[in-house]
């Protein structure tokens, strides 16, 4: 980031990314432990997912606070506008990725309660990493605005797709063929689709990362790996 002739203008940009890096350290804490709630039936670890959610929300609204006073004072233009806008947008990305993690506990309190499929949760577990190191992997690109490393996590959102898909049809087979797990499955469903939509936040973090430093996100089309459960014919 460049440097400019206020200090203090420098000192603020500083404290704002300092802010999301924070929100990010969080909200990735926050899905790791979802996922640890579900894989361990772990209730304390849900519970506490669910109470740290206002810690993240705190740190969306600082940064608001943050990006309307460097709107309002500094009036930024070029690069700089775009760091103070695409901060915006990183944060709520950052807090809808957390309240589906917050989501993801919820269920997982219900499930501990009950008996789910056991491959159906190792699949919800091999989803739930594919997210969090893709999360890991765009935070660090944020970090060091590394343009190439935001471009590897936005291109890997077909594989986690394609695993939702998977999984999805699992789930449904399941509650065909054992309607005793309809219930369970119910919930997994949910927490798939949870976690799965964390991977789009995290792929548009990804093109915000791009647009920072370049002006633009990128330029290829993106397949979606999950097309096929809405192609004609695949609907049931």
């Amino acid at each position: 980031m460049a440097e400019h002739t206020l200090k203090r203008f420098d000192q603020e940009l500083e404290r704002l990314n300092a802010t999301i890096n924070e929100m990010g350290g969080l909200t990735e804490s926050q899905f790791s432990k979802a996922l640890d709630a579900v894989r361990a039936r772990d209730t304390a670890s849900a519970e506490q997912v669910i109470a740290d959610d206002a810690r993240v929300d705190a740190l969306d609204a600082q940064v608001q606070q943050q990006t309307v006073q460097l709107l309002a004072l500094r009036q930024p233009m070029a690069v700089d506008l775009r760091v103070v806008l695409s901060s915006i947008k990183i944060a709520a990305a950052l807090e809808r990725i957390a309240d589906y993690a917050k989501n993801t506990a919820k269920r997982s309190i219900v499930l501990s309660q009950g008996t789910a499929p056991a491959s159906a949760v190792v699949g919800i577990d091999r989803l739930g990493r594919l997210v969090r190191t893709a999360l890991k992997d765009v935070l660090d690109a944020f970090a060091n605005d590394d343009v190439d490393k935001a471009h590897d996590v936005w291109q890997r959102d077909e594989e986690i797709d394609q695993v939702y898909t998977g999984l999805f049809r699992e789930l449904l087979t399941y509650m065909m063929e054992e309607p005793r797990t309809i219930t369970s499955c119910t919930h997994l469903l949910f927490m798939a689709k949870n976690i799965e939509r964390a991977g789009d936040h995290v792929t548009n973090i990804a093109e915000l990362v791009s647009f920072r430093t370049t002006g633009h996100g990128f330029d290829e089309t993106r397949p979606k790996g999950s097309a096929s459960l809405y192609a004609a014919g695949n609907a049931s």
